[in-house]
């Protein structure tokens, strides 16, 4: 069955930096875009940051409030895709979660809490 495992989360000083991972397994990972959400308490779920599929020949996407600060980026060897997190603002503050979209059905990890405080 599908999985996905998060982890990489903390607490970190604003201005600091993050790598987040998630570890997939149960599909052929290089075949599927994987995408990072985040939700704030209160709030909805909002994407983040999309990476294609290998053979797609699409590019990364980005919230406009994270370009320049967050990247995505895969490794279709070792079936995770990581979410490095620059800069961090308090408002980054969210659970951090990955998302798979598997012949037609979303499936997700746990999340990870990232919490941007001084």
């Amino acid at each position: 069955q599908v999985q996905l495992v998060e982890s990489g989360g903390g607490l970190v000083q604003p201005g600091g930096s993050l790598r987040l991972s998630c570890a997939a397994s149960g599909f052929t990972f290089s075949n599927y875009a994987m995408s990072w959400y985040r939700q704030a308490p209160g709030k909805a779920r909002e994407l983040v940051a999309s990476i294609p599929s290998a053979s797609s020949g699409g590019s990364t996407t980005y919230a406009s409030s994270v370009k320049g600060r967050f990247t995505i980026s895969r490794d279709n060897v070792k079936n995770t895709v990581y979410l490095q997190i620059n800069s961090l603002k308090p408002e980054d503050t969210a659970v951090y979660y990955c998302r798979a979209r598997v012949l037609g059905s979303d499936y997700w990890g746990q999340g990870t809490q990232v919490t941007v405080s001084s």
